[in-house]
């Protein structure tokens, strides 16, 4: 079949950008190209794998999945079903992230990444500020695969450490970072993402409140001196985390931060740094 007739397939059956998005990826183009090359012949072993996935996404699974990879602050990443998808809020959480490393830390930082899922974060942090050691924590072997592999591919000297939150872990840290699950255990989500993405990276308990609680009840032993701690958070539980974290930490400074759509969707803890 030809390009063009391919395209009319995948148009019949998805989003008309998934289908040129998932043809382009296949024959190695740009999607523009497509349209400039509508009568080349696709060869009959892509040919089946562009059907299978477009039938795919007719029956549900996420375009990233299908693909294999997502694009996270501008580096490409493996991913598939045993780990979340970035969200556009990580990458917000990231960036606010490397913006405090570079303006409270001189020297290179001890960071970890607690629920580290494909480690998109974390991998990211090494890329894009001076570390000294970068470890990768999740309890899902399957997860921790894919952090493998993403270590493999961004040539990573990051540690990989198999533990629930920091129950395997003995070091301290300049930096803590986590995107925990925080989804109420019977709270409404899209049903794309319920249907597809790992239940246990997702949700955390009655009150979503499970694993900043797991995370802070522990923390005291895994700060430095001074320690930056970067939490994504549900856009209704900044005030909940706070009492948690007045709970479990005295004289520290607290911020929330909102994402580009204006919800609560960061929050910061400073130790002896503002």
């Amino acid at each position: 079949m030809t390009v063009e007739e391919l395209l009319i397939f995948g148009k019949k059956n998805c989003h008309s950008a998934h289908a040129k998005i998932l043809l382009a990826e296949l024959i190695n183009k740009n999607p523009l190209e497509l349209l400039l090359n509508l009568n080349e012949i696709v060869p009959k072993d892509k040919e089946k794998l562009y059907k299978e996935e477009i039938l795919a996404l007719k029956s549900g699974k996420p375009l990233q999945y299908v693909m294999g990879y997502v694009n996270f602050y501008g580096n490409k990443f493996y991913i598939n079903e045993d780990v979340l998808i970035p969200r556009f809020e990580t990458e917000e959480l990231v960036d606010n992230t490397i913006k405090y490393i570079n303006e409270f830390f001189t020297e290179p930082v001890d960071i970890i990444d607690l629920g580290c899922g494909s480690g998109v974060i974390g991998l990211t942090l090494e890329n894009k500020v001076p570390t000294k050691t970068v470890d990768l924590i999740d309890i899902s072997k399957k997860a921790l695969k894919v952090t493998y592999k993403n270590c493999e591919k961004h040539h990573s000297k990051a540690n990989i450490i198999k533990s629930d939150m920091f129950k395997n872990v003995t070091k301290k840290y300049d930096v803590i970072i986590s995107n925990p699950p925080y989804i109420k255990e019977n709270e409404k989500i899209e049903e794309i993402v319920k249907n597809n993405e790992p239940h246990l990276a997702l949700y955390a308990g009655k009150n979503g409140l499970d694993c900043y609680r797991k995370i802070l009840e522990n923390i005291n032993n895994h700060m430095k001196a001074k320690c930056l701690i970067a939490f994504e958070i549900g856009m209704t539980q900044a005030q909940d985390i706070i009492e948690i974290v007045k709970e479990n930490l005295n004289n520290v400074q607290i911020e929330v931060k909102k994402d580009l759509s204006g919800k609560d969707r960061m929050l910061f803890i400073f130790k002896n740094i503002v």
